[in-house]
């Protein structure tokens, strides 16, 4: 690694930066409501404050109905702010939220996101740079700049994923492990079905990590179990209405509806693939878990085979970063998540060889389609050349909309898992020369 390199790397970052904060806020003053999906915490943390039932609509709804918005919301929209999605266990941080005025408690909402958004980001750079900068600080830089739609939304996934990535970050370089288990117990308590998987790891590979693992599960109980029990005894009937509010959005016609197609904000799971061939939900969710099944498995077993070292450790979160997001419903932003998988590229890169080629390709595309303006570009396209949605040429252009971003991911999984089993069955021998960081973890730490 040159000193220029790692020079150009970094101000690559600071210009994907410096795009993410900008466009966030030219975003967020358009003429139309921002950070719906914080409406929906915060509302909802309210009216468990107020002793009414949080997961319900009625409830929800009055509480709103004495918010004066800028621009109005659409009723399509209203759903979202008044259909609270998310898990007991996520009131152990919107309640002391909604303590705050409305105004301070977006601020400091943004704030979290761009803040555990950037230092995610530059927390793998500081990983990847000392194998290849330029790789790096382009990866990292693109995600960024494309990604302002995160704070525009508001979507919890805006801080979910990268306090996932910040404590995969403490737990494998074994610094300050204690904010790591905080901030993947918190990643939990809003989206268990983004950070998961990557919790998962750390329990399967043993040793340390195993350790760090179940004091997160500690945690996470410490918190969330008084909040379930709260919201329980005012909202007993909260697993049916989580239900009914994901039939709802991710039904024939919803919001979430698999086979409609999508634009800017695209889905990133597999039923966007399976629901064109099969047009009956039962049929394409089962296609969609048989393809997934096989492949979490074999991870499960490589990882419980493995010896955990630094190159192994983030081939291992590189795949399951891209396979988390294919058997449910995921958007762009909880896809944020393969950040993780730019220590493993760039290592690989280093390698130089065929490999490394491979993995520069199928990182990048992911990337690079996950991204916010290549899909903005998508949608003009497509809207100049005035296709319709009906008919043969309406399935074409589902196609178009919906294959690319779930395909890229499942090739950027199934790429990562291949050089991670390869290397876990088949050890390179000059890998202790390649990666001299490589020796195996200590099996316990304090």
């Amino acid at each position: 690694m040159t000193i220029g390199a790692r020079r150009d790397g970094l101000y690559l970052m600071l210009l994907g930066t410096a795009a993410f904060l900008l466009l966030g806020i030219v975003l967020m003053n358009f003429n139309r409501v921002p950070l719906l999906d914080f409406r929906t915490a915060y509302y909802s943390g309210e009216c468990l404050l107020q002793q009414c039932d949080p997961y319900s609509e009625a409830d929800i709804a009055r509480l709103y109905a004495q918010r004066v918005e800028r621009w109005p919301v659409s009723e399509r929209n209203a759903l979202v702010i008044t259909r609270n999605i998310y898990p007991p266990s996520a009131f152990a941080f919107t309640v002391p939220l909604a303590l705050l005025p409305f105004d301070p408690a977006q601020v400091l909402w943004c704030l979290l996101i761009a803040g555990s958004f950037v230092v995610a980001a530059f927390l793998m750079d500081s990983v990847a740079a000392a194998h290849a900068p330029l790789v790096a600080g382009s990866l990292l830089g693109f995600c960024l700049a494309n990604s302002g739609s995160v704070l525009y939304f508001g979507n919890p996934a805006g801080f979910v994923v990268p306090l996932c990535v910040i404590a995969a970050w403490c737990f494998v370089r074994e610094r300050f492990a204690y904010a790591g288990i905080a901030c993947l117990a918190a990643s939990l308590a809003f989206k268990p079905h983004d950070s998961g998987f990557v919790w998962l790891f750390f329990l399967l590979a043993g040793g340390v990590y195993r350790r760090r693992a179940l004091q997160t599960l500690a945690v996470f109980a410490a918190f969330s179990i008084p909040a379930a029990l709260w919201v329980t005894h005012i909202s007993p009937h909260w697993p049916h209405a989580i239900a009914s509010t994901l039939q709802l959005f991710n039904g024939r016609g919803g919001m979430n509806d698999p086979s409609a197609g999508h634009g800017a904000l695209v889905l990133t799971n597999l039923q966007t693939i399976t629901s064109f061939f099969w047009s009956d939900p039962h049929a394409y969710d089962l296609a969609s878990y048989l393809i997934c099944a096989p492949l979490f498995l074999f991870w499960g077993f490589v990882t419980l085979r493995s010896r955990p070292t630094s190159s192994t450790v983030w081939l291992a979160l590189a795949s399951i970063a891209a396979f988390s997001m294919l058997p449910v419903y995921h958007r762009q932003y909880d896809a944020k998540l393969i950040l993780l998988a730019v220590p493993a590229c760039a290592q690989l890169w280093a390698r130089r060889g065929a490999i490394g080629w491979i993995a520069l390709l199928v990182t990048t595309a992911a990337f690079v389609l996950n991204g916010d303006l290549p899909w903005v570009a998508v949608l003009a396209f497509v809207n100049h050349m005035n296709w319709s949605t009906a008919g043969p040429s309406g399935r074409l252009l589902t196609a178009v909309w919906d294959f690319p971003v779930p395909l890229s991911l499942l090739a950027m999984g199934v790429f990562y898992l291949w050089v991670y089993a390869r290397q876990t069955f088949i050890p390179p021998r000059t890998e202790g020369a390649e990666d001299a960081n490589a020796a195996p973890l200590p099996p316990a730490a304090v």
